[in-house]
């Protein structure tokens, strides 16, 4: 494609064109943050009270209820929580509208969370790094959906403890599609196959492992399908060091937790350690491979 081979010619402008890019991304990802849960727990209600035949005032909580009777990714528009006015285009630039008023809201002058900055620089950084790493190529559009998705269920995981299938599922499945074109020639559509199956089943013989010994539940299903599709995407292969970075990184943290006072029998969601250590797989797997087998090396 010839604007690919722009951008193969002029990596100054790939990589600010692909910040430029995840910023806009990060603030369509703090819009999926915030309306999936409370979608799916909308849905949720509306199974409920059909199942057990309840009228709907009687099943559902209007306090727990976003006002606006369509409640999706688009719709309603954006606005301030607490006075209601919508968000200007203007108001809505990643992070420089943030910075332009001052973290508050125009109209009320409630404060805006530093969150949704951050969010949206952390993702433009990101997809730097994709872009730096993948240059301007089609795996490099397929890496940075990838990394898109893992932000999102990160931050998701975080709030909710939820990581929701409507990404989990289709992240598997494009994993899998990537590497049946062949855009990832590191990895072959068998390696991925083996790699979803093998994802899935090495949590889920954990999980009920652990259930077995402690009568707990030491994880959900969402991380089974978590690391089901980071299998997809890189192999079977991959899946030591993931399990490896994820479950250190999980346990140390963990420990610094409860040295703080925190609740032993609090749950700590683990999808944001699968997803930050598929992330660094991604993008450095090989080099982190050799460097673990070096030091376990005798």
């Amino acid at each position: 494609m010839p604007f690919f081979e722009i951008l193969q010619d002029n990596p100054g402008f790939l990589l600010a064109t692909t910040i430029v890019l995840g910023l806009l991304a990060g603030s369509f990802l703090n819009v999926v943050i915030y309306r999936l849960p409370l979608m799916m727990q909308r849905e949720w209600r509306q199974q409920c009270h059909e199942f057990l035949g309840l009228a709907e005032s009687e099943a559902t909580e209007p306090e727990a209820m976003p006002e606006d009777r369509v409640f999706n990714l688009a719709r309603p528009d954006s606005h301030c929580p607490q006075c209601k006015a919508p968000v200007r285009p203007w108001q809505n630039i990643p992070v420089i509208s943030w910075l332009l008023l001052k973290g508050r809201c125009a109209s009320c002058q409630t404060a805006i969370s530093w969150r949704y900055p951050t969010i949206e620089i952390t993702t433009g950084l990101l997809s730097g790094v994709v872009a730096w790493q993948f240059g301007a190529t089609w795996l490099m559009l397929a890496v940075l959906v990838f990394t898109w998705s893992l932000i999102a269920m990160t931050v998701i995981d975080i709030d909710h403890h939820l990581l929701p299938d409507s990404i989990t599922i289709p992240l598997l499945w494009l994993g899998l599609l990537v590497n049946a074109v062949g855009l990832n020639a590191q990895v072959s559509l068998h390696d991925a196959v083996i790699g979803a199956a093998a994802g899935y089943l090495v949590l889920w013989s954990l999980y009920w492992g652990f259930r077995l010994l402690t009568g707990k539940e030491g994880m959900g299903y969402g991380d089974f399908k978590l690391l089901a599709a980071l299998g997809a995407w890189m192999g079977w292969q991959s899946l030591l060091l993931v399990v490896i970075l994820s479950s250190v990184v999980g346990a140390l943290t963990g420990v610094v937790l409860l040295l703080r006072g925190r609740d032993r029998d609090m749950p700590i969601p683990f999808g944001p350690y699968l997803a930050g250590a598929g992330l660094l797989a991604m993008l450095w797997g090989d080099p982190l491979m050799r460097w673990y087998f070096a030091i376990m090396a005798p």
